[in-house]
């Protein structure tokens, strides 16, 4: 009884523990959010796309994946650059936004 006692308070300890960690996003999923970005971009511009359509539809893309507000705002800043830029190739726009 105490054995199952002790190991459901430190099931509910660690729970709780992890519960309360803030979000974070790692720097891998950044960086991979951002290669995805540019594709979407490069794809929406090569389809013509409005530049409001394509803000509108990778920032969802970017809210879904992206935890941390801090990291929401980068990554939205970044896509209103890509936005903007007159490339159209992907990797132009990794080199320039996702290095």
């Amino acid at each position: 009884m105490k054995k199952t006692l002790l190991a459901a308070v430190s099931i509910s300890v660690a729970a709780f523990a992890y519960a309360n960690t803030p979000p974070s996003d790692s720097s891998e999923l950044v960086n991979q959010q951002c290669k995805i970005s540019a594709e979407a971009v490069s794809t929406l511009k090569g389809l013509r796309y409005g530049n409001t359509s394509i803000r509108k539809d990778v920032s969802t893309l970017i809210n879904a994946s992206l935890k941390t507000p801090e990291n929401r705002d980068l990554a939205q800043k970044t896509l209103n650059l890509m936005v903007d830029d007159k490339s159209v190739d992907v990797r132009s726009l990794e080199g320039k936004y996702c290095s």
